[in-house]
């Protein structure tokens, strides 16, 4: 506050239980916020840049580096944009055993931000370590959730981080029905954990607080959405992977390492569970369903920290998806179909974790990569969540500093910001004097 008492600050150096490295700053004068950053200082890394030139099979190997936490995600709309290039369609046991290492990457991400990073929020705790001694049936679910998954993407991509076994048109080995098998047994036990969890979770005590906000996710019409169908949103956008550069911009901003994104001549928007959950809640499996009304979810959901129960709805959902997938699977007879270059654009979006993952490239006749762009779900958030940011702030401002800020870190987390793969490109101009 400055000598007329008209100016506050409220300043996060570094966010705490988050992916990647940020800070915060929320500038406030006569009452009224000015200004609210989100600030992603980590250092680009370029990977368009780096994907040009590279053989149009490399990119499902070397994407999935972007981020230790959801890998698959980068692999998975990674081969389908090139395959949509190449002109080929991965369908039946394959398309659904990349569903399965999906819902395995689901389980593991949405595991570990809950009860690792997130539930500490709400039961008053600076970390995991202290909960868990207070709460250590919940903790333990947490990691025994988090183990299924990891053994999920261990099974099919060959190792939980960074999966190797993933391959334009498939996979480079199949399992066996005994692998799978004492697979189902674990998701089993897992499905009832996470049911647990859920109505964990559920009793939570939520701040009020209930944004305006246009809500975007993918959408099939007969399938919760994962890795195929259109982008819709809840101002009426339904526009295929081909058009999303028509409809969604990037833009640089001097506080970020990352580009924002906004609706083309419009504003914000946001991506993740909760508009996922919103505008698909009726393709949930029964279980899933039923969950989500015990808990209150209703009809929809609108208050941002009530993320977590959609993510512990969704952990339920990948569980119950992953049974189910196993059950019907049938072995191919191989484990990838061939994708020959073509020189053409190819693009695809899946729904990671954290949201709706965007990735277009263009291949030369020589199977070269020529051009490629990639728009990670945090980013397209970020303005989003500045918004929220200034919303929440403006409402509380009563409120002694110190526990603003705080409420403003905690809000920050309810959107599970992975900075890494934000960060990883940076529009630069250089001026010539």
């Amino acid at each position: 506050m400055d000598g007329s008492g008209t100016r506050r600050r409220l300043s996060v150096a570094a966010l705490t239980r988050v992916e990647g490295e940020g800070g915060m700053k929320v500038q406030i004068r006569d009452g009224r916020v000015e200004q609210v950053n989100l600030n992603i200082y980590e250092p680009p890394r370029f990977f368009e840049a780096l994907l040009v030139g590279r053989d149009y099979r490399e990119p499902p190997d070397l994407t999935a580096r972007i981020c230790g936490i959801c890998p698959v995600a980068y692999q998975m709309s990674a081969c389908l944009a090139i395959e949509d290039a190449c002109g080929v369609v991965v369908d039946g046991s394959l398309a659904q055993l990349r569903r399965l290492l999906y819902c395995g990457e689901w389980i593991s991400s949405h595991a570990l931000h809950l009860h690792m990073l997130h539930a500490p929020d709400f039961l008053g705790y600076s970390g995991i370590v202290d909960m868990a001694s207070d709460h250590p049936e919940a903790a333990d679910r947490g990691f025994q959730l988090k183990r299924v998954g990891n053994e999920i993407m261990k099974l099919l991509g060959g190792r939980a981080i960074h999966p190797v076994n993933v391959r334009l048109g498939g996979f480079y080995r199949l399992p066996s029905r005994a692998s799978l098998e004492v697979l189902a047994q674990k998701l089993r036990r897992a499905r009832d954990g996470a049911e647990a969890t859920v109505r964990w979770v559920a009793g939570f005590d939520f701040p009020e607080f209930e944004p305006p906000q246009e809500q975007v996710s993918m959408s099939t019409g007969d399938e919760y959405p994962i890795l195929r169908g259109t982008v819709i949103s809840t101002g009426g956008i339904d526009v295929p992977a081909s058009q999303f550069e028509q409809w969604f911009t990037e833009e640089q901003v001097p506080h970020s390492t990352a580009l924002h994104s906004r609706l083309r001549g419009g504003g914000h928007y946001l991506m993740g569970p909760v508009p996922r959950y919103n505008l698909n809640r009726h393709l949930l499996s029964p279980v899933a369903r039923q969950a989500a009304q015990e808990a209150g979810l209703g009809e929809g959901c609108r208050n941002p920290f009530q993320s977590i129960v959609v993510r512990a709805v969704e952990i339920l959902y990948a569980c119950d998806e992953a049974l189910r997938l196993i059950e019907a699977y049938e072995a191919p007879d191989r484990p990838y179909v061939d994708v020959e270059p073509v020189e053409a654009t190819g693009y695809a979006f899946t729904e990671a974790p954290r949201g709706t993952l965007y990735h277009r490239y263009r291949i030369g006749a020589d199977g070269l990569i020529t051009q490629a762009c990639i728009v990670p779900p945090t980013s397209q958030n970020q303005g989003q969540i500045e918004d929220d940011l200034r919303l929440l702030v403006q409402q509380r401002l009563a409120m002694p500093a110190v526990e603003l800020t705080q409420m403003c870190e905690r809000a920050i987390r309810n959107y599970d910001p992975c900075i890494s793969c934000a960060s990883h490109f940076l529009r630069l101009r250089l001026v010539h004097r």
